[in-house]
């Protein structure tokens, strides 16, 4: 089984890989394929013959459980991991139960990772700017907040197996691919940036305390910034030196690194013992620690051989090195700084004992500015303040400017490291009971060191000496290292070799963790690094390791880098507790952690406080630290995250749709909140392929309102034989939405007939408030066509159950002419026909459209149609005040529509149009005689409309007409296209030609002005000069007389209708008017089309738009 488990992470190959291509995390629950013989091979007498028609879904307990105790738990998608899984040897020796406990596991490695450089280096100093209490409430903050995010690491960590990959593993599959891949990252530089300040660290002792000589860039008689430039471009080199020789130690032999680990570990051990044990001595015995003070201000210790400005030697006074320093010559009559004449030389005590009451003058903060005098407190000097400051470099003089939450920031470091037991789960033998006991032990460990460090430093320590950053008050020796027992060599050589091993592991482990990013494959372009050499270490990534951490060590002040890797750990430690939090609030089934001393309050508590320190450390550091994981967020959701890792994120996504719905459900929105929410109908083919991809470019072009898409196809069919049909249906609808852009759902309905399943779409589509209001569906072609009339009933049936359920109905009609969405039209219209209001959609779409790059650079024209008895100009001004308020760009026009006598062609095209649908309604005719029918109705139409002129009866045609006129061969269907497309124009009455019945013969509605056909003509064409087969004009009327005058006026109106449409608009882009509503009875459904097809004859594009029953646009804000 678990030889098969590659090929279903794969995502496109596997077995158990979905249609998107999403990949599947790794796990023995997923069945593998086999072939049937396999199967029927492996469950061959398994008394298990009641399910052997489930075996190839459902696996047996027995080897459920096999697969789960060979589990291998190494990071997901690693080279050693596929290599394991092909080789059987390897995959038995992988396996192997592993053999580190609690202890040697997880509480030493996050001991050793926890206490380090900061203690060593920053610890006395930062109690003594802050003052004990400041520093006290900064420790207790941090630790604080590790100790709430081990809790809810802890959580995390129980809640099933942890694959090595630790904490990057655990955010990830909790929050998801697009938050673990930023916090992934952010949590790489985090390592990266630790690295660089490690190895600035061990080069600020090397340089410093250990071997000052090996300086390159010598200081000696610097001052200011000259002697900071040299400082830090020391740093530099010998920084660069030192990261080159662990990089190399890394690739080299990064086993050797972590057989050194226990070696660091002990000096670090040590070290803190040295203090300790420093601390209880001068409760004993206090050490002797002079520290020479001129006035108030400390002398650095380099300027003086003998604390005091002369001394008597036999019967004279002989100045000292002191005086020369401050004075222009070794005379007692020499001229000496003033400060140094009017103040007396003093020594205090530097290290005064724990019992010494000290605690009370360090008790509060002591903040300086850049190059301010490192003073005492309560010594008493004489100065003037408008006097500038003299001989400087005499005096300890502050190297930055100190603030509370600078302190924060380059404390919090020295508390990271506690995802150390995490990062090796996958060598734990119990990792679910390991992490949470090893981490909070070390966790609370390290806060009892902290803490008591604060207030045993500010109990034995005196406040110059603690503000003394790099000693040069005391001799040059490392402040911590004065308090040391027995030696103060102890601590320089213990943290010295502790920042070296810290650095190897960070330079270790970031590469590693970049390496896993990488081969999870959710940010593309660090798809490289997720290769090395073949033994599986990260070559690349340890390139890009290197450097970036140079990019730390060329920063070069260690107080610089701390804030910088505090903003990503904070930010890795924050989305811990975001996890912990999600996962309980949601209450998801499978959130069942071994560790129950965790609170969703708790886990707000600890993200609050992360948040809160990232902006006390660095706002700004923390805006670019959010604005890097922000970018990676959006990349990778950009760029399509394959991955379903079953995450919070995703849960709380359901949660909040569920409320949304909930919330939607307790009324109607709001006619400004209204936006159309379309279900798109559409056909497939023999393939199950869209026939009409272009309804899709036109949804695309219309979802500037941002509503709801939902594409739907229908399939004829019981479900259990179509469901092959139905995936890939489904699967071709969600490629064309990709292709065009369609943001939605996808939605394929399975019945008996297609008349039923398009109601079932239209009645059943969306969910609870989030339902669809706008039904997209496309004119129906060729709808004359006898083969193609369930199509016609269908489409009507549609308007009628969008109608029936107050939905606004969208019909383009030639959709293949419309454009795609790589088209632009760099001018023309938008025409609007506003026939009849219908709640502002006509209004409405044509501004959503011209929201999208097809039709941004159209106009927008209104028109609108005036009766005999309206006033065209106020219609015009009020429909202009109209638009004005809607905030509406567009001309208008009122068009004054006149009451024209119907013409004999309207009379004739009804008659043959109720003749066409009784036929067809009463005969049940197979398709040949159906055909044989239209043809003898096409040849009465054909002689009826000969008998006017020809050459006007219809100046407009269209496309699809034309190409039907000059073809060759004429089908019978095309032939009722070709005559009843005629919106003919009667012509004048010919002097030569008898006149027309007079007016007074004829009811008023019957008046028609007619001509006869010329004698030419009747020579010409049989047809018509035969009397056998046409009938004259008199005896024609008594049948117009037997039509239905409803549908007489329908079909008079859409003529001239349809004729002021096309003289206005035929060069329109696109022309949008009100879509008449279907028959109330289901016997003019023919007669319905009939006029939707004269209405729009000979247009190009038309959208016949239909709406829903409700205001959908409003003047008001």
């Amino acid at each position: 089984m678990m030889n098969n488990l590659n090929e279903c992470e794969e995502g496109d190959g596997g077995p158990n890989s979905q249609g998107d291509a999403t990949s599947k995390e790794s796990s023995p629950f997923i069945n593998s394929s086999t072939s049937d013989v396999e199967k029927s091979q492996q469950y061959d007498g398994k008394n298990m013959a009641l399910f052997e028609e489930e075996m190839d879904t459902s696996p047996m307990v027995s080897s459920l459980l096999s697969s789960l105790a060979n589990y291998s738990n190494l990071t997901q998608g690693s080279k050693e991991h596929e290599e394991a899984e092909n080789n059987e040897e390897a995959r038995k020796k992988a396996v192997q139960a592993p053999r580190m406990g609690t202890i040697m596991g997880v509480y030493l490695p996050c001991l050793q990772n926890i206490l380090g450089v900061i203690l060593f280096l920053r610890m006395t100093w930062l109690v003594g700017v802050g003052g004990v209490l400041g520093t006290f409430t900064i420790v207790f903050m941090c630790c604080s907040t590790t100790m709430l995010t081990a809790i809810s690491m802890s959580a995390i960590a129980t809640n099933g197996v942890v694959p090595a990959g630790g904490s990057y593993y655990m955010i990830s599959r909790s929050l998801g691919p697009e938050f673990g891949g930023a916090v992934g990252i952010c949590f790489f530089l985090g390592t990266t940036f630790a690295g660089a300040m490690y190895i600035l660290g061990c080069i600020e002792i090397l340089l410093i305390y250990i071997v000052p000589s090996a300086a390159i860039f010598k200081m000696e008689g610097l001052e200011g910034a000259e002697a900071e430039a040299a400082l830090l471009n020391n740093m530099r080199v010998y920084g660069t030196i030192v990261l080159t020789f662990m990089a190399i130690v890394v690739f080299v032999g990064v086993k050797y690194v972590n057989k050194l680990a226990l070696v660091f570990l002990a000096c670090v051990i040590l070290s803190i013992l040295a203090i300790y044990a420093g601390v209880i001595k001068t409760a004993l015995d206090p050490p002797d620690f002079p520290v020479c003070v001129l006035g108030n201000r400390t002398l650095v210790s380099k300027a003086y051989d003998i604390c005091a400005k002369t001394i008597e030697r036999g019967n004279g006074t002989i100045t000292t090195k002191l005086w020369r320093s401050f004075c222009d010559s070794e005379f007692l009559n020499a001229t000496c700084d003033e400060y140094f004449v009017n103040n007396n030389i003093s020594q205090i005590q530097g290290i005064p004992g724990i019992t010494s009451g000290i605690l009370a003058e360090n008790l509060f903060s002591s903040y300086m500015e850049k190059n301010s005098v490192l003073e005492k407190r309560g010594l008493q000097s004489a100065q003037d303040p408008e006097l500038p400051l003299t001989s400087s470099n005499r005096y300890v003089l502050a190297d930055i400017t100190s603030f509370f939450t600078l302190l924060v920031g380059i404390y919090f470091p020295s508390v990271t490291g506690i995802m150390a037991g995490s990062n090796r789960s996958g060598d734990l033998q119990d990792a679910q009971k390991s992490i949470p006991v090893g981490t909070i032990l070390a966790i609370t460990t390290t806060s009892i060191i902290y803490m008591s460090s604060v207030i045993l430093f500010g109990a034995c320590v005196d406040g110059v000496v603690l503000r003394d950053k790099f000693g040069e008050g005391v001799s040059g020796n490392l402040v911590i290292g004065t308090l040391a027992w027995p030696s103060p060599w102890v601590i320089v050589f213990g943290s010295f070799f502790s920042t070296c091993g810290a650095g190897l592991q960070s330079l270790t482990g970031a590469p590693r963790l970049l390496q896993a990013i990488a081969r999870d494959g959710i940010i593309p372009f660090l798809r490289v690094f997720g290769h090395g050499k073949a033994n599986g270490e990260p070559t690349w990534a340890l390139l890009l390791t290197a450097c970036i951490c140079e990019s730390g060590i060329l920063i070069a002040s260690l107080d610089a880098v701390a804030p910088i890797l505090s903003m990503f750990f904070l930010m890795c430690y924050m989305f811990v507790n975001l996890a912990c939090a999600l996962q309980t609030l949601l209450r998801t089934p499978n959130w069942r952690p071994r560790f129950k001393f965790y609170h969703w309050a708790l886990s707000l508590l600890g993200m609050s406080l992360c948040l809160t320190l990232m902006f006390l450390c660095s706002w700004y550091y923390a805006i670019v630290a959010m604005g890097i994981a922000g970018c990676i967020y959006k990349y990778i959701e950009f760029c399509g995250a394959e991955k379903e890792w079953g995450d919070g994120i995703r849960g709380i996504s359901l949660s909040a749709a569920r409320f949304a719905l909930m919330r939607l459900e307790e009324g109607p929105p709001h006619t400004k909140n209204w936006r159309p929410q379309i279900l798109v109908l559409t056909t497939l083919d023999g393939e199950q392929n869209v026939e009409q991809p272009r309804l899709l470019s036109l949804t695309s072009q219309l979802k500037a309102g941002k509503g709801l898409t939902i594409v739907g196809a229908c399939i004829e069919g019981t479900y259990l034989n179509n469901q092959p049909k139905t995936q890939k249906a489904d699967q071709s609808l969600r490629k064309l939405m990709e292709v065009e852009k369609v943001k939605g759902f996808s939605q394929v309905v399975i019945s008996s007939n297609l008349r039923d399943a398009t109601s079932h779409l239209i009645q059943a589509g969306g969910l609870g408030g989030l339902r669809h209001n706008t039904v997209l569906v496309s004119f129906p072609k060729n709808w004359k066509q006898a083969e193609e009339h369930h199509r016609c009933r269908n489409f009507i049936e549609v308007v009628r159950e969008t109608t029936a359920g107050h939905m606004a109905l969208l019909v383009p009609k030639n959709i293949s002419a419309y454009p795609s969405n790589g088209e632009r039209f760099t001018e023309g219209h938008i025409d609007v026909w506003w026939i009849v209001h219908d709640g502002g959609m006509l209004m409405l779409l044509p501004f959503l459209l011209r929201q999208h790059k097809v039709w941004r650079k159209c106009k927008m024209r209104i028109f609108t149609v005036a009766q005999m008895d309206d006033n065209s100009i106020q219609m015009k001004k009020d429909l202009m005040t109209f638009l004005y308020h809607l905030r509406l760009d567009a001309e208008v026009e009122v068009v004054e529509m006149l009451d024209n006598d119907i013409s004999a062609y309207t009379y004739e095209k009804t008659l043959m149009m109720e003749q066409r649908s009784q036929i067809l309604k009463e005969m049940h005719l197979t398709k040949n005689e159906r055909e044989r029918e239209i043809q003898s109705i096409t040849d009465v139409s054909r002689g009826s409309i000969r008998r006017k002129n020809p050459s006007n009866l219809h100046p407009q045609r269209s496309i699809a007409e034309e190409s039907v006129a000059g073809s060759g061969e004429e089908k019978p269907e095309e032939e009722v296209q070709l005559i009843q497309g005629k919106n003919a124009t009667p012509t004048p009455t010919s002097p030569t030609s008898p006149t027309a019945p007079a007016p007074a013969t004829m009811s008023p509605g019957e008046e028609v002005q007619m001509t006869w056909t010329d004698d030419t003509e009747k020579a010409n064409n049989p047809a018509v000069a035969n009397p056998d087969n046409i009938k004259d004009m008199f005896n024609m009327k008594p049948e117009w007389e037997n039509l239905n005058q409803s549908n007489v006026r329908r079909m008079h109106h859409a003529q001239k209708l349809n004729e002021v449409i096309v003289k206005k608009s035929q060069e329109a882009k696109l022309v949008l008017l009100n879509m008449p509503g279907p028959p109330r009875n289901r016997t003019g459904e023919e007669n319905y089309m009939e006029f939707l097809e004269v209405l729009t004859e000979g247009l190009n594009r038309v959208l016949l738009v239909r709406g829903g029953g409700r205001e959908v646009i409003t003047i008001y804000s």
